[in-house]
């Protein structure tokens, strides 16, 4: 063996301590990771096997050639298929078996009252296919619908509502129609397609409550007889259809359902979730690094007296080298164990909380073991290269002397350095959001400015503790005036310490800064352009929900205390070409609800072929009021509609909006997404809430909401959204912690003597463990005063970047109170972290540190 790997590995024998924390950033950093990946993996192939299943039976799927997509929607909208066409497929040679497949939103009342699901999975009725070969559910208790008011639930969606056999609830369809449970029916075995809630009606029930007219359905469903395979059918199929409609095979159905929830979630989810495993591995870079720096600077006699013996620099280096690929191959091993842990309970705690994940077995790639574990060797290695240099270069007589520690780092050449970046930064960032607009020159910007902190962090760690530390030696008096000199004894090693916690604060206060922001753009959009007293919403996001009947605005208009009642809904179309999302609703009433800003035209003349379009799309579109724009609507129709007015504001009233009446000949299931409701003068917002509250209560029971509480309902998925990055972001924080106080041990051993001499001049253990605890509140103090300066500023740049690339015009909001908790919560963890070094310093034998040399 190797001399240079045979010291390594003597060294590491005797020092494990001194790698313990190194070792838990690599470890912690590694299995976020591989959990992810192991995560994404199981996903993918829970998807396919679920999709799979849903389609195991079906060997071709009949349905509408073209689809509209409007832009942020993976999945289009597509014209029905007549029913009628079931006869004609039959009779195809090869066929077994047709069914007409007839979907869309539904969604049950539960036994208290309140709607199941909503939150995210879809919420789906359609009818109950008699073919068990051609339907992926089966029946487990009770018995198929076969009247009218009959209906199958999927056996979990009947556990979440409490319902059981023989209950009549509400099912949403959003017209709400009353319903009798006479069976329960399972998917592939289990209580249902993951989140989804699915009930089943009667074929003439599906058909009047979830389609336009009778007659129509999403698609037909085909069986192929033996020996016929999936593509020959589809070709057989081919031959007799009509033009507009087309034949995919079963397997091909599958694959874009997949690839449809991989475009919507999958893709996003698992990519947030590898950002924040690179911002771990980002803290655990400059933890690993800090303490090889340390570690090599405290063996500088020891490397001099190796050189001393004849050990080259090369060796020397190898020796640095060969101790981080031992800790970083056994805790990047580890790693891969944690990360399976870590998707495991993701698998289990994310179902739990109503997040759309199916079932089944952890997936374990090669990959998404070998990347992590290369990525926890480079980032190991990577940061015990230049210290591993520098121990190389020791000079084997000048290092026998008696030197301290480095002490220094504020050198003209790295305060011109950073000042120079961190000018330029600022002066992209600037442009990039104030000039061109321009997303990613800003985002060079904020990635220039992280480096030029990291660069000025010993330049600003002496002035900084300084401050920081100023009151202490008032408060502690000795001891808090000793913790402040340990802190400024190196600024080097200060901010290389702080800098973890500074990125791990930066982060988390961007993400503050950018949730507050959402919120008070949110709450400016509703204050703005919602002029009504009081808002009929359903809480669902995703693709959960049914929406609210288009019969409860006009319901609602009738009331006395009502004055405006305007229902929302939605539609899509091609607009000249290009897929847009329209809002259908009565434009008089919309005008006299929300505030349009300007408008060219009339709003009250749309009729039947008449359109209103925002500024902003107009001026995209090239559209003035007068000109012509070609709609191409899901059922193949094509008309010219007038531009009759052009508007302003379009944040909750949409682009484009056309009336009613327009838009019934090519509606599908037709459904509002909110009614505003303006009150008469001199009605009480109690006394209307209550008159809408009892009218809606036939509709399902909606919310009904004032427009503050609409506002603070709307943003309410920011909060949760920052929950998740709160709890993602605490593993970065706690390897930072983990870096402070490895760094504090390491100094600890080093300052061992002094420690002993302090207790022999009358130091108690108190006041010693006091001291250590300070330094550490110290360093984590200046780590998280930077994080909040850095993350403010970037938080600034993307909300002004967002406001520069979109439509909405975003508002720039800083919550105090949020970071100063964030600020308290960096301060607590710093003491925290030095709670064990303080115990440790606090049991040294006065004698024997006084003897160490």
């Amino acid at each position: 063996m190797n001399a240079s790997v045979r010291l390594s590995l003597s060294s590491l024998r005797a020092h494990r301590r001194r790698f313990a924390g190194t070792f838990l950033a690599v470890f912690l950093g590694v299995a976020f990771l591989a959990g992810t990946l192991v995560m994404g993996d199981t996903l993918r192939a829970s998807f396919d096997s679920m999709f799979g299943e849903a389609t195991r039976g079906t060997d071709a799927v009949v349905r509408g050639a073209d689809a509209i997509t409007t832009p942020g929607e993976a999945q289009g909208v597509r014209e029905p298929v007549p029913t009628s066409l079931v006869r004609t497929v039959e009779q195809v040679p090869g066929v077994a078996a047709a069914a007409p497949d007839i979907q869309g939103a539904g969604q049950l009342v539960g036994a208290n009252g309140k709607p199941v699901g909503g939150k995210g999975p879809p919420t789906l009725a359609g009818n109950w296919i008699t073919d068990p070969k051609l339907n992926s559910y089966r029946i487990a208790e009770g018995r198929a619908p076969a009247r009218s008011g009959e209906v199958v639930v999927n056996r979990g969606a009947a556990k979440k509502g409490g319902l059981k056999i023989g209950d009549t609830t509400v099912l949403r369809t959003p017209d709400p129609v009353e319903v009798t449970i006479v069976g329960l029916a399972t998917f592939g075995g289990e209580d249902g397609m993951a989140q989804v809630t699915f009930t089943g009606m009667t074929r003439s029930d599906a058909e009047r409550y979830l389609t336009a007219k009778p007659g129509e359905a999403a698609g037909i469903l085909v069986r192929a007889g033996p020996g016929v395979g999936q593509q020959e059918l589809v070709d057989r199929l081919t031959a007799v259809l009509p033009a507009g409609v087309e034949a995919i095979t079963g397997q091909e159905s599958a694959q874009e359902n997949t690839d449809m929830i991989s475009s919507r979630f999958l893709t996003v989810f698992t990519t947030l979730l590898l950002v924040f495993s690179g911002i771990a591995l980002l803290v655990a870079t400059f933890s690993i690094h800090n303490t090889f720096a340390i570690v090599v600077a405290q063996r500088a006699r020891e490397n001099a007296l190796l050189r001393a013996l004849g050990a080259s620099r090369g060796q020397v280096t190898a020796a640095t080298l060969t101790e981080a690929s031992a800790v970083a191959v056994v805790a990047s091993a580890a790693g891969l164990a944690g990360g399976i842990g870590i998707a495991a309970g993701l698998q289990a705690l994310f179902p739990a909380i109503g997040f759309p994940f199916p079932g089944g077995d952890l997936v374990v790639k090669a990959l998404s073991m070998v990347l992590p574990l290369a990525v926890g060797a480079v980032v190991c290695l990577g940061s015990a290269l230049l210290p591993a240099v520098r121990a190389g270069r020791t000079a084997p007589l000048a290092a026998l002397r008696e030197t301290a520690v480095d002490s220094s780092g504020a050198s003209g050449l790295r305060a011109v350095v950073g000042a120079g970046l961190g000018a330029l930064a600022v002066a992209l960032a600037l442009t990039g959001v104030l000039v061109l607009p321009s997303v990613w020159l800003a985002g060079l910007g904020a990635l220039l400015a992280l480096v030029s902190f990291v660069i000025l962090g010993p330049v600003a760690a002496t002035t900084a503790v300084r401050l920081l530390g100023g009151p202490l030696g008032r408060l502690r008096g000795v001891t808090g005036a000793l913790a402040r000199r340990n802190a400024l004894r190196s600024p080097k090693r200060t901010a290389a310490t702080a800098s973890a916690l500074m990125i791990g604060v930066a982060v988390v206060s961007l993400f503050t800064v950018f949730g507050a922001s959402l919120k008070a753009t949110m709450d400016q959009t509703v204050s703005r352009s919602f002029a009504g007293d009081l808002a009929v919403s359903t809480p669902s996001f995703g693709a959960g929900g049914s929406g609210l009947s288009p019969r409860l605005a006009p319901v609602l208009q009738r009331l006395p205390e009502v004055d405006t009642a305007v229902g929302l809904g939605r539609g899509v179309a091609e607009v000249d070409g290009r897929g847009r999302a329209l809002t259908v609703t009565d434009p008089a009433a919309l005008a006299r609800t929300f505030d349009l800003g300007t408008v060219q035209g009339s709003l009250t003349r749309l009729g039947t072929d008449g359109i209103a379009v925002t500024r902003t799309e107009a001026d995209r579109q090239h559209l003035h009021t007068g000109d012509t724009a070609r709609l191409t609507f899901t059922d193949g129709e094509e008309q010219d509609f007038t531009v009759r007015a052009v508007y302003g504001q379009s944040e909750l009233a949409g682009d484009y909006v056309i009336t009613r009446a327009a838009w019934a000949p090519h509606r599908i299931q037709d459904s509002d997404t909110l009614v505003a409701v303006t009150l008469r003068p001199g009605v009480s917002a109690t006394t209307g809430r209550a008159a809408v509250t009892k009218a809606a209560e036939r509709y399902g029971n909606p919310q009904v909401q004032t427009r503050d509480e609409y506002a603070q309902s709307s943003a309410g998925g920011i909060d949760m959204m920052l929950t998740l990055v709160y709890a993602l972001l605490a593993l970065a924080v706690l390897i930072a912690l983990l870096g402070i106080a490895n760094t504090l041990t390491l100094a600890i051993h080093e300052r061992t003597r002094e420690l002993g001499l302090l207790r022999a001049v009358g130091q108690t253990r108190r006041q010693l463990r006091a001291m250590v605890r300070w330094e550490s509140v110290l360093v984590a103090a200046f780590g998280t005063a930077g994080g909040l300066g850095l993350g403010a500023f970037l938080g600034w740049v993307l909300v002004r970047a967002s406001d520069g690339t979109s439509d909405t015009a975003f508002a720039f909001a800083v919550p105090p109170v949020r970071l100063v908790v964030v600020a308290l919560v960096g301060v607590a963890a710093g003491a925290l972290a030095g709670l064990r070094p303080a115990r440790r310093a606090a049991r040294l034998d006065v004698l024997r540190a006084i003897a160490v040399e």
